[in-house]
């Protein structure tokens, strides 16, 4: 009797998750970047590789720097990259596993921020080499507290 149930009881919580995280994938993504920046394509590769529909915008240094200070990211907690989800900011560096879980929860926030580009993050992994890092919640006054750690 448990092999019938435990299946179906999978089944019906897949069925029922399945649509919300298809409904947070379509939300697109739109990234401003450096032209010329490696890693910010690999990370939108990545993301495209996780199910997101991503926009791609190429911004001098000084627009993307009155982009990131116009969201509310202060110097540092920035990175090279800086994306847009269903009115969250996306800083950096951050898995699409905790992208999914802030449009699932939607705190009240700005967004996440992955600052500077640690080395095993998505779009910085090239190697062996990883460093530990930290996806912050940036809190809406600009402060921020951890949200996942890797």
């Amino acid at each position: 009797m448990n092999r019938i149930l435990i299946p179906g009881v999978l089944a019906a919580i897949l069925a029922y998750g399945a649509p919300a995280m298809a409904q947070q994938k379509s939300a697109p993504v739109e990234v401003w970047k450096s032209a010329t920046c490696g890693c910010c394509i690999a990370w939108i590769k990545y993301m495209q590789s996780e199910g997101y529909t991503v926009k791609a915008n190429n911004a001098a240094m000084g627009i993307l720097a009155k982009i990131k200070r116009q969201a509310g990211l202060s110097p540092d907690i920035q990175a090279c990259h800086t994306a847009k989800i269903a009115g969250y900011v996306i800083e950096g560096h951050v898995p699409a596993r905790d992208i999914a879980r802030l449009l699932s929860e939607k705190p009240d926030a700005i967004g996440l921020a992955v600052p500077n580009m640690p080395m095993g993050s998505p779009g910085m992994d090239f190697g062996p080499d990883k460093q530990r890092y930290e996806v912050l919640l940036v809190k809406n006054d600009g402060s921020t507290e951890v949200f996942t750690r890797y």
